[in-house]
């Protein structure tokens, strides 16, 4: 299950881990189906009503958000964590005759005005909001100031950002990366703890003296109440298809971080991004 449109990232993800499993001769059927709605909770909220141990779900940061903004009766607490895959670092760009050359010359423009300096996203909640938060944070910016654009794909933002209707856009390095290259968009930082081999001369956040860094990760989750046997036997599934050369071209042809992770491990790792972003959230105002 893809828990959202066909065509955005836990779609995409669905369907390469589609192929290798298949490529792979790993499993003979594998079929991905979407489930639009909420920030990928009416997807989750399906998979806690299901009964079979062979369907997945993709998830991953967004999801976590969603499920606080939209105060959804299903939590991840209720299904069963299998793996996680992979990891996106985010950029944050202005347009091309933007008079910020650095973060430093945003954050300083910012602090002076929050709100005359708009900054476009992604999803309410989602992993672009909560990385505008964290910056703000870190900043000495009011978070409940901070004067976030939700926009429902990359290429509305992209818009906003091209026609100099906002000052400063987030988003994943792979929706911007062709305009920084191109010169119409100035990249000022990705949010990694390392710099971005898609746009090695961008600094992180970190290397500005912004104590932030955040990765939009993805993963996978099963129906709860299953047995033991059945999840090791979906770990090991997942395990085997990460282990393949396919896999390996997928992320170095997508720009993913390999950011695989599985049993307890993942699970605590869910356990602190519920608490980190429920954080955040509060401070922005969008959860009590």
């Amino acid at each position: 299950m893809a828990p959202a449109s066909p065509g955005g990232g836990w779609d995409q993800t669905s369907r390469v881990l589609q192929r290798t499993l298949q490529t792979d001769g790993l499993a003979r059927n594998v079929q991905v189906f979407n489930v639009e709605g909420a920030g990928g909770t009416i997807g989750l909220g399906q998979l806690a009503r299901e009964t079979d141990d062979a369907l997945v779900m993709t998830m991953g940061l967004v999801m976590v958000g969603a499920v606080l903004t939209n105060d959804s009766s299903t939590t991840l607490a209720d299904v069963t964590p299998i793996a996680r895959l992979t990891g996106e670092s985010e950029i944050l760009v202005v347009p091309a005759d933007s008079p910020y050359e650095s973060m430093a010359d945003f954050v300083e423009a910012w602090a002076a005005d929050p709100r005359g300096q708009p900054v476009a996203g992604g999803s309410a909640g989602g992993s672009d909001q909560i990385l505008a938060g964290l910056v703000a944070q870190a900043t000495g910016v009011d978070p409940r100031q901070v004067n976030y654009i939700a926009y429902s794909g990359g290429g509305e933002s992209l818009a906003a950002l091209l026609g100099n209707q906002v000052a400063i856009g987030i988003s994943g390095i792979g929706e911007y990366a062709e305009q920084v290259r191109s010169g119409d968009l100035k990249a000022l930082a990705v949010s990694g703890t390392e710099r971005s081999d898609q746009l090695p001369d961008v600094p992180t956040l970190m290397e500005q003296d912004i104590d932030v860094e955040l990765v939009n990760w993805r993963g996978l989750m099963a129906r709860p109440g299953m047995s033991d046997d059945a999840r090791d036997d979906l770990v090991r599934l997942i395990t085997d298809a990460h282990d393949t050369e396919e896999w390996a071209g997928v992320l170095d042809t997508n720009g993913w971080d390999d950011e695989f992770l599985t049993g307890e491990d993942y699970a605590e790792f869910l356990r602190s991004e519920d608490e980190r972003v429920r954080v955040v959230l509060t401070n922005l105002g969008l959860v009590p």
